[in-house]
């Protein structure tokens, strides 16, 4: 692990590692043994637990290591904690992973798009529209996706669909509300606009087909995330199968073995056509591009999970702009676009449907505002 530095001919050795905690997200800053410095964030989500779970198992690993081999690094912590698998310690893996990335970069004098085979100055990425609401009628929903589509120049928006993980009794939120909201958008914002639904694990795989066929196909849906428990994938795959639409799903599948067994299916019987990832479950950038790797090599597209507006859209643009299988809105935007902002500047925001990628300055290219750590719960792991 201890290879030479690229840039600098030297061993880049991990000194430091501080978490600062607030409401919004966990911010992790490394500091190598020259003083240089990356940032980086946990997923979003009960950071709060997440943090001293990081300090106990993730940092203790990483001081005193090299910092040549990131994709290593990451695969030998998660390897000497076998015995702790579970999402709290990828969680705080990706803060680790994304301060490494953004360190390497300033190192480098390079951005992080540059780093994973991107270009130097990246075209802005398409965004659609993502509302994470269910307790909203239609007129609701039709208002701010016009809203967005006038102000912002949004051309796709995904809603939400049945009720969040009710496929035990295929309950609606009331009756009616799936095919009022999808509907009702459809002929308020016309044929020119693509439509996208998430059903958050809410049908039987009998439910989704039937949802399917009678509301979403009849309005010209592009994209069914997560028709049924992610973890059935035989349902899934029936849905695939019976609709003649693309479905997605991945945004809970944070171990490695739950992917393969949908690589491994692909031959005989495909379980999704569109590939999920989030940055932040699955551990940071360097196991998300391995697995946007893996997708491209079997024909299918990443459209990342992601809605919110804190470090993470700079994580995922970033990944977005250096890999080729994309979708035709491969960024998710929420909408209103609420929550995270204060964390660090510049801050990309949807312009004309599309998105930026931060590229001014080396590593993510966003510098943290002091005010916001000044205020966050701190911690540190050190040599």
């Amino acid at each position: 692990m201890d290879r030479r530095s690229r840039s600098a001919g030297v061993v880049c050795v991990i000194e430091r590692i501080e978490t600062f905690t607030r409401k919004q997200a966990t911010v992790v800053r490394v500091t190598d043994h020259a003083g240089e410095q990356g940032i980086g964030q946990f997923a979003t989500g009960n950071h709060d637990l997440a943090t001293p779970i990081f300090h106990e198992i993730v940092a203790p690993k990483a001081l005193e290591r090299s910092v040549d081999d990131i994709p290593g690094l990451v695969r030998d912590i998660l390897e000497r904690s076998y015995k702790y698998p579970g999402t709290f310690v990828l969680r705080g893996l990706c803060g680790l992973d994304t301060a490494l990335y953004d360190l390497w970069g300033k190192r480098e004098g390079r951005t992080v798009c540059e780093l994973l085979g991107g270009p130097t100055d990246p075209d802005p990425v398409a965004a659609y529209g993502s509302r994470l609401r269910r307790d909203t009628d239609a007129a609701t929903e039709i208002e701010i996706c016009e809203r967005f589509r006038e102000g912002c120049g949004l051309e796709a928006f995904k809603l939400k669909v049945g009720k969040r993980l009710a496929f035990r009794s295929d309950a609606d939120v009331w009756p009616g509300r799936t095919e009022a909201v999808v509907s009702g958008v459809r002929e308020a914002l016309g044929s020119e606009v693509d439509l996208l639904v998430d059903a958050n694990s809410a049908y039987s795989a009998d439910q989704a087909i039937a949802v399917g066929e009678e509301v979403l196909e009849p309005n010209g849906v592009i994209h069914f995330e997560e028709p049924c428990p992610y973890w059935e994938l035989d349902w899934t795959a029936g849905v695939r199968e019976a609709l003649d639409l693309p479905v997605a799903g991945g945004e809970q599948d944070n171990m490695f073995e739950v992917w393969a067994k949908q690589y491994e299916r692909i031959i005989e019987r495909p379980v999704v056509d569109i590939i999920q990832p989030d940055v932040g479950y699955l551990g940071g950038i360097a196991r998300t591009k391995r697995l946007a790797d893996r997708a491209a090599a079997a024909g299918l597209p990443v459209v990342p999970h992601g809605p919110n507006h804190t470090l993470q859209k700079v994580f995922t643009l970033h990944l977005l702009a250096a890999i080729d299988n994309t979708g035709p809105y491969p960024f998710e935007y929420r909408i209103p676009d609420t929550g995270g902002h204060g964390m660090y500047d510049p801050e990309p925001t949807v312009d004309e449907g599309t998105v930026p990628v931060p590229t001014a300055a080396p590593g993510w290219g966003v510098e943290l505002d002091t005010e916001w750590l000044a205020r966050a719960a701190y911690a540190v792991s050190e040599t």
